[in-house]
């Protein structure tokens, strides 16, 4: 039997387990994650943490390697390498204390004067406690209101005032944490724990093993139900693939040999062998939990001021309460206005909001980094965009064939000549007239040996003759064909920003093939979406020719270009841009990109990029789809509208409250459950989040 080191067996049965791991009861460690990351495992039911008792329970299908491998994870699970551990968990003291005052209500009618004054004393004295040490730790909290509070009801005899006081505090902290904790907790969801274990491919048989053991360039097989390990390459095989769990989109995809696949994505169908190009804590599962984890611990500059603004307001409180009392010498009024306080609202509502967003966007295939960025990204007036892979896809279409010989070469068969010969060749400019061949169910047309000229073209035979294909200069240099003649047919494709592709038969001009990269479907749609949204400014910065660039531009109706740019020049133009006084995202997607979007104040990566443009980015677009951009801009707009919603909200509700207090039309226990009942409504607007348009 294997031995654990720290996953100690308390209680079998059939189907479930009872597992003790000491380090559990710490106060950093966030019990309902490790729920998540165990049932989110192959074969698992439930999973429960029962940090009193250092223990999780599991339930599970029952089979030998299901109970193996979780003991396995459990063994290896180090509190140090959990994606997120927050700071506390309050919901169990205020459940607690919430409890015990209710019992005390309940009872009070069955005790004396004397005991019900006592058992008050002693059930408020811890919030008395904590209001005294806020003061000596240097800073005036909420908590200091509260005990003043209580402390007038307790020292005037009043014990079902101070009971009630007490319990309603307690039960507005509690669910305060049960909905701020929910709103970590829909990040939280996100979190997709790798697989536990992996098929390697080693001396041509299949050796199951640890998946954090896996090395670069391993080889792994993939069957139907298995969750892919790595980032890696299809060598062979066909699969439908759900990528849910990482894109967002619930719909298999077909993935074949050569095709990326990643980690942390389910085969449904099919089975797979795969290179791995990525393992560990560079996959994409390892990285969708670091940007997570970094998402909850960043705090946005409205968030920061939205506490400082409700610090300040604790003062007012105080202030308010010393003059209520200075007016009327009465401290049931006293009371009743130091249980009014802007401070929770305040300070809860915009993290809550920001979450929520963050999880929202998420979903749909969009990671921010932080409420911080949500706050930039609300203020942008312009966007910059990259070209290949960003505004397009990186891939070639045949737009246009024009034949010079339509008699013996009509268009058609121009098109299968050219793509019979470059079906040889893995350029993405063959396989783009290949492809559009196919798409046209043409012809195969026999041909000799292709021989292929580097960075030039291809040469082959038909019927005896001489075909050339490749570049202008090529044919013309090499080949001795003469183009001129055509002069304004290529100019005329040229200025459409096409790419040209030239072919000849015994060093006669035979045609021309124009192709361009494919715009992506929702790029003029999403262009739309921002100058309706209030961007007032849109560009595009590409290395590519100023022609083709412009081209694109014209198509998407932008209006500022800027071309045949080194990756130096790229950052540069973000940055007067930047000094002209403008706020300013830049979307991009290779290695060229990450100076710029460094540069930009929101840099947008997509998913198909470079590592170090990810890494570079304030947010990363898990879909490979562009209208991201627009739906992240409008749910950051959305968000900073909401939060100073709920902010006027609450400042003028609680100064009703105020009012009412000092007036003396609420008693103390009025007053707090008032004031905690709108506190909680301002973080239920906050956690709903912003509406889908």
């Amino acid at each position: 039997m294997k031995v654990y080191k720290q996953a100690k067996i308390v209680h079998e049965t059939l189907k479930r387990l009872r597992v003790r791991i000491d380090w559990l009861q710490r106060k950093l460690i966030d019990a309902s994650h490790i729920s998540t990351l165990v049932e989110r495992m192959e074969g698992i039911e439930s999973a429960r943490v029962n940090k009193g008792a250092k223990s999780v329970v599991i339930r599970y299908d029952g089979k030998p390697e299901t109970r193996l491998a979780v003991l396995d994870f459990l063994d290896r699970l180090e509190p140090t390498n959990l994606p997120y551990v927050q700071q506390s968990n309050s919901e169990e003291k205020h459940f607690f204390h919430a409890s015990l005052n209710g019992l005390a209500l309940a009872a009070s009618p069955f005790l004396t004067p004397g005991q019900r004054l006592a058992l008050a004393g002693a059930l408020v004295a811890p919030t008395i406690w904590e209001g005294i040490d806020s003061l000596f730790s240097g800073s005036v909290k909420v908590e200091l209101l509260d005990a003043i509070a209580i402390g007038v009801a307790t020292s005037r005899g009043d014990a079902i005032t101070a009971l009630s006081t007490n319990f309603f505090i307690h039960l507005g902290e509690l669910l305060e944490a049960k909905t701020n904790n929910n709103s970590n907790a829909l990040l939280r969801q996100l979190l997709h724990p790798a697989p536990t274990s992996a098929w390697k491919e080693q001396n041509g048989e299949l050796t199951k093993v640890a998946a954090d053991q896996l090395k670069l360039n391993d080889v792994v097989a993939v069957n139907p139900g298995d969750t892919i390990p790595v980032d890696g390459q299809v060598l062979s095989g066909t699969a439908q693939v759900n990528e849910s769990s990482v894109t967002g989109e619930s719909v298999p995809v077909n993935k074949e040999a050569h095709m990326r696949v990643l980690s942390g994505t389910i085969v449904e169908e099919g089975t797979l062998r795969i290179r791995a190009v990525k393992v560990g804590d560079d996959t994409t599962t390892a990285r969708i939990s670091r940007f997570i984890q970094d998402s909850l611990e960043n705090k946005s500059e409205t968030q920061k001021k939205a506490e400082k603004k409700a610090n300040q307001r604790i003062l007012i409180t105080l202030g308010l309460g010393a003059l209520t009392f200075l007016l009327t010498r009465d401290f049931t009024r006293v009371a009743s206005v130091f249980l009014v306080d802007y401070s929770c609202a305040l300070k809860l509502s915009t993290p809550v909001a920001m979450k929520s967003t963050m999880y929202k966007c998420a979903k749909n295939g969009i990671l921010v980094k932080g409420g911080q960025v949500i706050e930039t990204f609300a203020d942008i007036d312009t966007v910059v965009f990259d070209k290949t892979g960003t505004l397009t896809h990186g891939e070639l279409d045949v737009i246009e064939v024009e034949s010079v010989q339509p008699q013996e070469w009509p268009k058609d068969r121009l098109l299968a000549l050219v793509a019979s010969i470059e079906e040889h060749s893995t350029h993405p400019v063959a396989n783009a007239v290949v492809t559009n061949a196919k798409a046209h169910e043409l012809p195969h047309i026999n041909h000799s040996e292709v021989n292929f000229i580097v960075a030039h073209g291809m040469v082959s035979e038909v019927n005896g003759k001489r075909v050339v294909i490749g570049s202008r200069h090529f044919l013309e240099e090499h080949e001795n064909v003469d183009i001129a003649p055509y002069e304004e047919l290529i100019i005329r494709l040229e200025n459409k920003g096409l790419i040209l592709l030239y072919t000849s038969m015994d060093s006669v001009l035979t045609g021309v093939i124009g192709l361009r990269d494919q715009l992506r479907e929702d790029a003029k749609s999403m262009i739309d979406r921002l100058y309706a949204n209030g961007v007032a400014r849109i560009a595009i910065l590409t290395g590519d020719r100023a022609r083709k660039a412009h081209a694109l531009a014209e198509q998407l109706g932008i209006k500022e270009v800027y071309a045949d740019l080194r990756p130096e020049e790229k950052a540069a133009i973000v940055q007067q841009i930047k000094d002209q006084g403008r706020k300013l995202a830049f979307v991009g997607d290779g290695v060229n990109d990450a100076p710029a979007l460094v540069n930009a104040d929101v840099g947008i990566a997509m998913p198909q990029g470079a590592d170090l443009a990810r890494a570079s980015a304030d947010i990363v677009l898990t879909d490979d789809n562009i209208s991201g951009v627009a739906e992240a801009y409008e749910k950051s707009r959305d968000t900073m509208k909401l939060i100073q919603s709920n902010f006027k909200w609450a400042v003028g509700i609680n100064s009703g409250l105020f009012v009412g207090a000092s007036m003396g039309w609420t008693s103390p226990v009025v007053s707090s459950l008032l004031h905690n009942g709108t506190t909680l409504g301002v973080l239920a607007r906050a956690l709903s989040g912003v509406r889908e348009r």
